[in-house]
């Protein structure tokens, strides 16, 4: 192991934008994992395992009787068993301290992978962990598919989707003309979404109110101010056409179309109960328990695509469409 001393500087290996998960983050995941005493390679060997995700026989030997990664490996883990347990974390060859985000969250999901692990108590510990550590610098390991019913893990950006919930509603605000009232809102809920989930769906609720009054307002429709979420939605759909009785039974797919425009009510009648529930805005119990994050992501999400349909419409219809006379 004494040819690591003439590999090149860690931190000159890999642009910093590939690696946004710290050196810091990643020590103290490889110490996690000492401390446990984790068995990287599960039940496989670990030739085995690093085969998973290397090419071996394309990776220089540090013992010159081989000519290849795989052999030195197997030599001192398998046969000779004088390297440390933990070696794969300092091993220049996979620099796993400094090798880009992905490659580093690719041996981690392959630590909880089916075929290295069967134990699924075993897996979900080590999945909390890694994710303890990685969402700090903003990631996260998922259930992205099943392998004999076994969750295959993958690593994301952590609130990936609410990011482009945010991004979709941000979008919507540069449209409407950088209304300074709906930025305010999507840097509330932004800033919440993580920190303080009932604010998150207090402004999302509060965001669909603002987008159906823009748009009554833009059709010059008077808009009662007794009317909740509900009423709103329900006002801004009819206005835009989009009630189900305004869908034609010899339309293609009427019977859908209608279930669906029917369920835009149903959004924003739930924002409105989730809101006054456990949002911002009313007093709670001593003993309410909160949200969490998830529920907040759910609740952005779910407002961002409702005025984001809405206001398409708007637009679309724009110039079909007369405006209805002011009270």
């Amino acid at each position: 192991m004494d040819d690591w001393d003439d590999w090149p500087d860690d931190e000159s290996e890999t642009e910093a934008s590939e690696r946004t998960i710290t050196q810091l983050t990643r020590r103290n995941l490889f110490d996690g994992l000492r401390m446990k005493s984790t068995a990287w390679s599960g039940r496989l060997e670990e030739p085995e395992f690093l085969a998973r995700l290397y090419d071996l026989s394309a990776m220089r030997s540090f013992d010159s009787r081989f000519k290849d990664a795989s052999g030195d490996i197997y030599q001192h883990r398998i046969n000779n068993e004088d390297w440390d347990d933990d070696w794969v974390y300092g091993d220049r060859r996979f620099s796993l301290m400094t090798c880009p985000d992905e490659e580093l969250l690719n041996f981690l999901c392959e630590m909880v992978h089916p075929v290295v692990r069967s134990d699924a108590a075993e897996v979900r510990e080590l999945v909390t962990m890694f994710n303890e550590h990685l969402g700090v610098d903003g990631w996260e390991l998922y259930e992205a598919t099943y392998l004999s019913g076994h969750p295959v893990f993958a690593g994301r950006r952590r609130g990936a989707a609410l990011r482009r919930a945010i991004d979709k509603v941000q979008g919507l605000a540069d449209a409407v003309g950088g209304t300074e009232y709906i930025t305010q809102q999507i840097t509330r809920m932004n800033a919440a979404a993580e920190s303080d989930a009932a604010l998150a769906v207090g402004t999302a609720k509060e965001l669909v109110e603002t987008v159906c009054k823009t748009i009554l307002e833009a059709r010059s429709v008077a808009v009662d101010t007794g009317w909740g979420v509900p009423q709103l939605v329900r006002a801004t759909a009819k206005e835009l056409s989009l009630t189900p009785d305004d869908i034609p039974d010899s339309a293609k797919g009427s019977a859908s179309i209608r279930r669906l425009l029917m369920n835009l009510a149903s959004v924003a009648t739930a924002l409105a109960e989730v809101r006054n529930l456990y949002g911002t805005g009313h007093g709670k119990g001593a003993n309410t328990k909160g949200l969490q994050a998830r529920h907040a992501h759910l609740a952005i999400g779910a407002a961002a695509t409702l005025v984001t349909f809405l206001w398409e419409t708007h637009v679309d219809r724009a110039e079909s469409v007369q405006p209805t006379a002011g009270p």
